[in-house]
């Protein structure tokens, strides 16, 4: 063990993953490191603020199908309403997204 909190599966099974496809996105005003995405969830599309900046512009990750915690509570970041997190990887302090290696449909579940 790595001193990680263990969850349960049970615990687990309460966050909402899903793929969604970045339909635009663009830098926040006064922000390096904050990116304004407007993703679409399959249902429905809704607005996520990600700190990947730095590490991607906004042509880049344009049209990407990502991975997003869809059941956070909403947050405001530099005035943006976020309302959900996307997954990725921090390595030498840049945050690298999950994305898949095949065409998911926006709103299929993660598991």
């Amino acid at each position: 063990m790595t001193g990680e909190k263990e969850i349960t599966i049970e615990q687990f099974l309460d966050v909402h993953l899903k793929a969604a496809k970045v339909i635009s996105a663009e830098r926040i005003k006064d922000s390096r490191k904050l990116l304004k995405l407007v993703i679409d969830l399959g249902t429905e599309e809704r607005t996520v603020v990600a700190g990947i900046a730095e590490t991607y512009t906004p042509d880049e990750i344009q049209g990407k199908t990502i991975i997003v915690c869809t059941n956070l509570k909403p947050a405001k970041l530099m005035g943006v309403e976020s309302r959900g997190m996307v997954l990725a990887a921090v390595v030498d302090d840049q945050a690298i997204m999950a994305v898949f290696d095949r065409e998911v449909p926006p709103g299929a579940v993660v598991r």
